[in-house]
C-alpha cells in the first residue's frame, strides 16, 4: 500500500561526475550517433544520460526516497521519464550535484474501475556553482488489488 506521506521526502544529496568515457559508452548502449557525445573535450550528454543517477544514488546512504512510497513490486511499474534542461546538457567534466525527492502522489480511477495510485519524483541537479541545470521526473504508478 502506498504511503502518501513520503510526498514532500528528500533523499540524501550526492555527486555525479560527469566522465567523458561513460558518456560515449551511454551513448553507444542507446545507439545515440550524434558527434557532440564522442568529442575528445567536451562531449555533452545524451539526454536520457542522467538516469545513471540509479547507479550512483545506490552508494549513498538515504539517497534514493523512492523506497518509502512503499510501492507493491507485483502492481507497481515504471509510467513516464521526463528531462528537463534549464540550460545546454552537462558535458564531460562537470560535476552534478543530485537530489531526489518525493514530489506528489496522486489517485485516478481506470475505465475498469481500479484505482490507480501515481507517484512523481523528481531529481535536480546542480552544477558546482549551486545553480538548477535539469532535472528528471520519473513517474511509477500502482494498479490497485
Amino acid at each position: 500500500m502506498i504511503n502518501f506521506d513520503a510526498v514532500g521526502l528528500k533523499g540524501t544529496p550526492f555527486d555525479l561526475d560527469v566522465e567523458r568515457g561513460k558518456i560515449a559508452e551511454f551513448a553507444e548502449a542507446v545507439r545515440a550517433t550524434h558527434p557532440s557525445h564522442f568529442f575528445r573535450d567536451g562531449s555533452t550528454i545524451p539526454p536520457t544520460f542522467l538516469s545513471t543517477t540509479l547507479a550512483w544514488d545506490k552508494r549513498v546512504e538515504g539517497a534514493n526516497p523512492w523506497g518509502r512510497v512503499q510501492m507493491s513490486e507485483e502492481r507497481g511499474m515504471h509510467a513516464e521519464q521526463e528531462y528537463i534542461f534549464h540550460g545546454p546538457p552537462p558535458q564531460a567534466g562537470a560535476r552534478l550535484t543530485c537530489e531526489h525527492r518525493i514530489d506528489s502522489i496522486n489517485e485516478k480511477t481506470s475505465r475498469s474501475g481500479t484505482t490507480l495510485t501515481f507517484v512523481k519524483m523528481v531529481t535536480e541537479f546542480r552544477d558546482e556553482a549551486g545553480t538548477l541545470v535539469a532535472e528528471s521526473i520519473l513517474t511509477g504508478v500502482e494498479r490497485g488489488e
